[in-house]
């Protein structure tokens, strides 16, 4: 498979697919959240590949988040659109793939990076890894699920203080916490998570992917969608408008308020 913004490749029945735009940190656009969406479908078909993993380029970032100036001028509307087609195309597409994604997390996991990783079934990390939803700084909410997911992995009050802060943890506090489920050094990082996709290749894909649906079916959905109405309701505010000028323009944000 080529892909303008990914590498993907496949060995043994493990597929990897690799967020290359390391001078954009391997931030998230609408062009590779499409990709991702192509090369996951394409694994997903292929009867040889029994787990799939997915990383970043380089030794800085697995995703950095989404590319605020390809949205810092949208509307409304075009928010929330935004929101519910990413949700469709690439993060509830993953979390209910019958495929295994696992994301291997080799540095910083931030904003739509984080909500990439937690869509995946499990996550491992380099120990310099760093994650966190910083989307509040911009004056928007997470709109990839950020606010469901992540409560759910580490509990309501642990999320609302990340997501509310705007702040970053390190690996050892998201497995701690448990956001990730092992933290091994950047070099042993894709092997590590190679050693335990062969363990799950070796078991039976149609029970795996009932598993996966069956533990799906115990989380409620309907946050989803009042996440995406509020995340395009946030781009009507002067809040928005502030946040994301004061990202582009390199300086601290001072926001209106209510």
């Amino acid at each position: 498979m080529s892909f303008e913004n990914l590498l993907a490749s496949a060995e043994n029945g493990i597929g990897t697919i690799t967020i290359n735009r390391p001078a954009k940190l391997n931030a998230l656009n609408r062009a590779t959240i499409n990709e991702l969406n192509d090369a996951i479908t394409a694994f997903d078909a292929d009867t040889d590949v029994k787990v799939i993993i997915i990383t970043g380029s380089g030794e800085k970032a697995f995703v950095a988040g989404a590319d605020i100036a390809e949205f810092a001028n949208f509307t409304e509307e075009e928010g929330e659109k935004l929101a519910a087609l990413g949700q469709t195309l690439l993060f509830d597409f993953i979390e209910n793939l019958g495929t295994p994604v696992i994301a291997a997390v080799n540095g910083f996991a931030l904003g739509g990076g984080l909500e990439l990783a937690m869509a995946c079934h499990f996550r491992i990390a380099s120990d310099n890894a760093k994650m966190g939803l910083p989307e509040v700084s911009l004056g928007v909410i997470p709109g990839y699920g950020g606010t469901q997911r992540l409560p759910q992995l580490i509990g309501k009050g642990r999320a609302m203080e990340m997501i509310m802060t705007a702040g970053m943890i390190p690996a050892e506090d998201a497995k701690a916490w448990g956001l990730v489920n092992h933290v091994v050094s950047q070099a042993e990082l894709l092997d590590f998570t190679k050693t335990i996709a062969e363990k799950i290749a070796k078991n039976s894909p149609v029970a795996i992917s009932k598993a996966i649906t069956a533990v799906n079916a115990g989380f409620v959905k309907e946050g989803y969608n009042e996440e995406i109405r509020g995340f395009g309701q946030a781009f009507g505010t002067e809040d928005f408008k502030e946040g994301t000028t004061a990202f582009i323009e390199k300086r601290k944000p001072v926001f209106p308020g209510r």
